[in-house]
């Protein structure tokens, strides 16, 4: 439930206070209430009885004499011209020293100090004008302290000025001084030339305005910048009108816009970044404590991604507001983690401060006991020094109370009646008032009206809007304060004339706010009949600006409404007008009347989009309930069928498989199976193509098969019939890969090339980003990597082009992954790069860590492989494996195991692979993953504790292969080199199996893997007699595979390849190799043969096993044996020890000790489970 307008934080309501009079507020100990509680009239010498009612011995009307600001310096004796320290950072600031800071800095020139022009400069054509030259005394002239704080801005500005865009955070308590600091800066920052533009947070009874500040500093920007900001945004001025409608008509997007919220953020901020690329540009957003969820998501996303440009971006929120369930507490602890954002917290004033600041506002040097009461009263905050100040100044009383509400209000209720009366209104009406709506609602003559305006700002109560049409109070809480005080009828009441004028016309207000601020004017006045369709308007309006956290907010304040309206109310709305996620399916709506259903249908929709997904799952579960209900009423329905309306209940149990996916719950097949279920047989819809749409999709990445290609054909005849192009431009995408995958692969592409052209053609972003990402996809799969990374360099300037973040990222993956197999690696990382920069969500961030995985396991990076892997596992999670994700990660987790020597981890691996098995079409995913284990088993040939098992394994591999497709060249190749691994695992490989994956692979363009097996190649001619021609052979054969590997950066193979020519006494000419380590055994005077020779001895091999990899009889190899064992002074081969300390590869003894008949050497972090861990040739068990 919502909080009740004027219901304060945990409920408390009105209460009674002891003199009869209705106020707000707990009791508190002493009996007397809190903040704006009773207390007694006698301490004060009045009898106070509320804003607006008379208070005796109170001024009418006087105001005090204004003083001009060079007068009040001279009076205080301050020098404005420089800044006087105080003690550590504190400091006295004149008006216009913010300049000279800057100018300290660097930044711009220190210009003459001036006194601040009058508030009422206004042209006659401006409603302020009537009011004459109201002259207003400035309760705080000088601007005390904040050195430190104006110069962590001034060098934000210089850092901007450079060109290195900057964003920041001021935090401090209600009336600390946020805004005079910003006012400061802006002004200083405008003396250099910087362009400023403000913008605030508008509060609107207890809701917020979507985009409201963002709002207002572009059309701020536009008034200072038309031309350029007109360049900025062309082309498009459809998407940008949703923040700045002066720019034209927003675009109608499509139904269940998925990117529409990301197209509109990534939009803006290009947009600043192109206004701020040859200027600098200030950007100041004010009380983001009110701001509503669309402006946070928004400011995220731009201190995230801001990334050239001369802008900085301040931000300013009341620190002391944020409590542990704030909306805003969330969104300061992520910013808080980017390095890019810095936070500045402001202080209260101490006592030298306070001092100054009081010293300004009388214009003579203050009391020391004056000083010493008002700064303990105060606690230093500047605002209540100055309110205090002037109380004692004008011979108030109330240094006697300890109200804090009453020390806001003593001024107001010394205003007159009228002008206290327009208070109330104004404080009433949000957070800024236009002239002429204020004037609607006061219904006061003209006259009377300007003389209580005139009033109210000289006393220093409400001050001129910045826009110049219209009124605000000069401080929010004493805006609060005169809220809070209006009683329960008198708030309704004048939400309803706040309502009645706007509706009589609407133009009082701007366009941007009149829906938001009519629902909220009549949701206050508590009148359901009328609440309810402007509710509605409202969310739509937010729909329109995908502003979907408002929509979702309004839409649940329209469900709330509903039962409160009046039937006939409710039968005159029409889904035509409020509604559009769920289709009509035969029914028309505009004559259909508007069900409760539609609302939640709209809202859950809505929760998704913005993130609130908890909330849309709630949602879903509380319409399927419903739908249960009218089950029980449906006589030829079983109780929670669905049968009584089928396709709704269809409809949001496949909503529900989406948001069950995405919030980790679960793959979302149950529910997407319930509403397969509850369409089958039912005449052709559009929620029936949807359904099948989404199955077909949800198969394709989970499942591909024959019911994957059966569930899309079906949706694209359904979708046919009943004329949904969107779901049948979807649903050919998704058939188009299934085809590919089967096998069938020029229908397949012909289908997706098709659906490629008639999409641009209906300008449908949706299906063209998705197609940019999925026909890629399928051309890399089949061994087409230069069509792929032409696809996917359009994708990019059309995912930049539309805005579709989501997207952008999935493309610039797609693109790193092609570019590698193409040995383009440089080129690859630097993409992967720019996927990670734009991707944020948990399944985009997996995605980026699979690639960097995958690229520094090609490097031999083992560190990063194994530290990305587990990233990548744990965005994922376990709740929903797809097969693009979960082979790929198993065949880097096999990888980096073999490499790392724990051969027994690279087999449970791959048994949990094996286990889940490999659906069709995911023979991409499937070779080299079975590639990896058979490697990593042909490369422990020999070793003891490889063998148990190995059998079974290699067994394993080739049953699985055998399920694997092999109808493109590229999948030919890998049959051929897994078959080639196999036959060396099982020590029977011979150099004409290597031959034919070498030619397999050499019409290819792939030359890392080419690389690979011309290396094999070389050692299989080597092993098999090492005849002149075979020597000259696989000497080209090494050659070329090592050029590659060091022009690509690959480590590992280009140490092989070094490793095998060494072996083989091959001179590699016009290779670069790194010169090998110094070796301990050129101390014993071995031999670089007899070093060979030792350090197979130290893995364990037998005579005959070293022959075969050094190419020699064993009988040579016998003789390298026996000279060795003189050498190192050692009886026998069993003096291990000894052998490795020879050969360098001694390690130190495990601190822990032994249990009988381990042989560990140390532990796996994070693994309880024995495994076998693969050092230098020897196979170790470690817990």
């Amino acid at each position: 439930m919502n909080t009740s307008a004027g219901e304060p934080p945990g409920g408390a309501g009105p209460g009674l206070r002891e003199d009869g009079r209705t106020g707000i507020g707990r009791p508190r100990e002493d009996g007397r209430t809190g903040t704006g509680g009773s207390r007694e009239d006698s301490r004060r010498g009045t009898g106070r009885t509320g804003v607006g009612r008379s208070r005796a011995g109170a001024p009418s009307g006087d105001t005090a004499p204004s003083m001009s600001v060079p007068a009040v310096r001279a009076a205080a004796g301050i020098d404005a011209s420089a800044v006087v320290g105080t003690g550590g950072a504190s400091a006295v600031v004149g008006i216009g020293d913010a300049s000279a800071v800057l100018a300290g800095l660097g930044v711009g020139g220190a210009p003459a100090v001036a006194a601040r022009p009058p508030i009422f400069a206004a042209p006659l054509s401006d409603p302020r004008a009537m009011l004459g030259t109201v002259e207003t005394r400035s309760v705080s002239p000088v601007f005390v302290g904040r050195a430190a704080e104006l110069g962590a801005l001034a060098d934000a500005l210089t850092r901007a000025a450079a060109g290195e865009p900057q964003a920041l955070l001021l935090g401090g308590e209600a009336g600390v001084g946020k805004t005079r600091l910003i006012e400061e800066f802006a002004t200083a920052a405008g003396r250099t030339g910087a362009v400023v533009a403000v913008g605030g947070c508008v509060e609107i009874g207890a809701d917020g305005l979507p985009f409201a500040p963002f709002s207002t500093a572009l059309r701020a920007l536009r008034r200072q910048l038309p031309d350029e900001l007109a360049a900025a945004a062309a082309g498009q001025e459809a998407e940008l009108a949703r923040l700045l409608p002066e720019l034209g008509e927003a675009r109608r997007g499509p139904r269940d816009d998925e990117e529409g919220t990301a197209r509109l953020f990534e939009l803006t901020a290009r947009l600043l970044e192109r206004l701020a690329a040859d200027r600098t540009v200030v950007v100041l957003l004010e009380d983001l404590h009110w701001a509503d969820a669309s402006t946070r998501h928004l400011l995220a996303y731009l201190f995230r991604t801001l990334r050239s440009g001369r802008l900085a971006v301040v931000a300013t929120y009341r620190a002391d507001d944020i409590h542990r369930r704030h909306p805003l507490r969330p969104l300061l602890a992520e910013l808080d983690r980017l390095r890019t954002v810095r936070r500045i917290e402001l202080a209260r004033f101490n006592r030298t401060e306070v001092g100054r600041q009081i010293a300004g506002i009388l214009a003579a040097e203050p009391d020391p006991a004056q000083v010493d009461d008002i700064f303990e009263r105060s606690d230093g905050n500047a605002f209540f020094v100055e309110e205090l100040a002037v109380a004692a100044h004008e011979g108030c009383c109330t240094g006697l109370t300890d109200s804090l509400r009453d020390l806001l209000l003593v001024r107001v209720e010394g205003l007159p009646e009228s002008s206290q009366r327009v208070a109330r209104i104004v404080a009433e009406g949000g957070s800024t008032v236009e002239y002429r709506l204020l004037a609607a609602v006061a219904r006061l003559a003209e006259d009377d009206l300007i003389e209580a305006l005139r009033a109210a700002v000289g006393a220093n109560i409400l001050i001129a809007a910045p826009g110049g049409d219209g009124y605000r109070f000069r401080h929010s809480l004493v805006r609060e304060a005169v809220s809070d005080d209006l009683l329960p009828g008198e708030r309704s009441r004048l939400n309803r004339r706040y309502a009645e004028a706007l509706e009589a016309d609407p133009a009082l207000v701007p366009a941007d706010e009149r829906a938001a601020r009519l629902a909220s004017y009549w949701y206050h006045a508590h009148d359901a009949a009328k609440a309810l369709p402007a509710v509605l308007d409202a969310s739509v309006e937010a729909r329109c600006r995908h502003a979907h956290a408002e929509q979702l907010r309004l839409l649940e304040r329209a469900m709330e409404l509903w039962e409160l309206a009046p039937d006939s109310i409710r039968a005159g709305l029409r889904p035509v007008d409020y509604a559009e996620v769920y289709p009509p399916c035969g029914c028309d709506p505009a004559t259909t009347p508007l069900r409760y259903l539609d609302l939640m249908a709209e809202a859950a929709v809505a929760g998704r989009l913005c993130g609130e997904r908890e909330r849309a799952l709630k949602i879903t579960r509380r319409a399927l309930r419903l739908l249960e209900d009218e089950d029980d009423h449906h006589p030829n329905s079983p109780s929670g069928s669905g049968r009584g309306d089928p396709l709704r209940a269809a409809w949001f149990w496949a909503q529900r498989s989406r948001l069950v996916q995405t919030t980790a719950r679960g793959d979302g097949w149950k529910e997407l199976a319930t509403a397969q279920e509850l369409v089958r047989g039912l005449p052709p819809s559009e929620v029936h193509a949807e359904v099948l749409a989404t199955v077909a999709n949800w198969s394709m990445v989970h499942e591909p098969g024959p019911d994957a290609l059966m569930a899309a054909e079906r949706a694209v005849e359904y979708a046919r019939m009943v004329g949904a192009r969107d779901i049948e431009l979807n649903a050919r995408l998704t058939l188009g890969g299934l085809l590919v995958e089967a096998g069938d692969i020029e229908a397949g592409l012909t289908e997706l090339h098709e659906v490629k052209e008639q999409a641009k053609a209906l300008g449908d972003a949706a299906v063209l980003g998705r197609l940019h990402v999925n026909l890629p996809s399928h051309l890399e799969g089949i061994g087409r990597s230069q069509e792929a990374v032409r696809v996917l360099k359009e994708g990019v300037g059309l995912a930049r082009r539309l805005g579709l973040l989501d997207i952008e990222a999935l493309v610039w993956g797609n693109l790193a992954e092609s570019l590698h197999s193409l040995g383009r690696w440089d080129e690859a990382g630097e993409a992967a790069i720019s996927s990670e920069r734009v991707g944020q969500s948990a399944k985009r961030r997996g995605f980026h860590a699979t690639l960097h995985a995958h690229f520094a396991l090609s490097r031999g990076d083992l560190t990063v492989a194994r530290r990305q892997l587990t990233a990548a596992r744990e965005h994922f999670g376990t709740h929903d494996t797809m097969p693009q994700h979960a082979l790929p990660l198993g065949r880097i987790a096999i990888g980096v195991a073999a490499a790392e020597g724990r051969l027994l981890d690279a087999r449970a691996e791959l048994a949990a692979a094996l286990d889940t098995g490999f659906p069709p079409g995911t023979q991409r995913y499937g070779w080299p993953l079975l590639l990896a284990a058979a490697t990593a088993e042909a490369d422990a040939l020999g070793l003891p504790g490889a063998e148990p098992g190995r059998g079974e394994v290699l067994e394993d591999i080739h049953k699985a292969a055998k399920t694997l497709a092999t109808n493109v060249p590229v999948w030919q190749a890998y049959g051929h080199w897994l078959r080639a691994e196999l036959l060396r695992a099982e020590g029977a490989g011979t150099p004409r199996d290597w031959s034919e994956t070498v030619t397999a692979f050499e019409p290819l363009e792939r030359p890392y893997d080419l690389a690979r097996v011309r290396h094999r190649l070389a050692e299989s001619l080597l092993a098999s007699g090492a005849d002149d021609d075979a020597r000259a052979r696989a000497t080209e054969l090494l050659r070329l595979a090592g050029a590659v590997a060091d022009h690509l950066g690959a480590r590992p193979l280009a140490e092989s390849v070094a490793l095998l020519a060494q072996r083989a006494r091959l001179t590699l000419s016009g290779t670069t190799r790194q010169s090998p380590p110094a070796d301990p055994a050129e101390a014993l005077g071995l031999t670089s043969r007899e070093r060979d020779v030792l350090r197979l001895v130290a893995a364990g091999r037998s005579n005959r096993q070293i022959a075969e990899k050094l190419f020699i009889s064993p009988k040579t190899a016998s003789v390298h044996v026996s000279n060795i064992l003189a050498k190192l002074g050692v009886a026998g081969r069993g003096r291990r020890r000894r052998w490795r300390i020879g050969c360098g590869c001694s390690r130190p003894r495990h601190p822990l000790p032994r249990r009988r008949g381990e042989t560990y050497a140390g532990t796996d972090p994070g693994r309880g489970r024995p495994c076998v861990q693969h050092v230098r040739g020897t196979l170790r068990t470690r817990p």
